[in-house]
């Protein structure tokens, strides 16, 4: 995994994101997967830009989403570019539901606990302050304080924002 400067290519941002950064700096992030060794290693590349800064990436998928997840550093951006996709948070342990169709977006605060379900095959692009994002099962309607969470060192998982 590499930030790289001034990529002179097309960048597939389905398999590789963007780091936006201090300075207003745009860097793919090269060889980038969901593993915990490429988390760690995105995690302390961009370390210096703290809660500032964002990963964009597109996501595709079909059907619910098996986990929530929140980003405590900041809003999250979920635009949907193909398809149809409910954005569901737990306010207060009460569903709070948006349906998003193509070129819609929604933001979700930050520290706020989501999901992102598709209905059908359907694309969505996020911009997320991944800084401390923590993940829990969906194995009720909302995340409990009971269930246990996991830290993903900084970054979205793989199926959801």
């Amino acid at each position: 995994m590499r930030l790289v400067d001034h990529e002179p290519h097309p960048i597939d941002l389905r398999t590789t994101p963007v780091h936006l950064g201090l300075g207003s700096r745009a860097k793919p992030v090269e060889g980038f997967a969901w593993d915990p060794e490429v988390l760690h290693a995105y995690s302390t590349a961009v370390a210096a830009d703290g809660a500032e800064g964002r990963m964009v990436t597109i996501f595709d998928g079909d059907g619910p989403d098996d986990q929530w997840e929140r980003h405590p550093a900041g809003d999250e951006l979920v635009v949907c570019l193909s398809g149809s996709v409910t954005v569901t948070r737990d306010r207060d342990g009460a569903p709070d539901r948006v349906v998003l169709g193509p070129g819609e977006a929604t933001v979700n605060p930050a520290g706020t606990w989501h999901t992102v379900d598709m209905t059908g095959p359907a694309s969505i692009l996020t911009i997320t302050a991944g800084l401390g994002t923590e993940h829990r099962p969906r194995t009720k309607t909302h995340p409990t304080k009971h269930t246990n969470t996991t830290d993903t060192t900084g970054t979205s998982g793989p199926h959801t924002p």
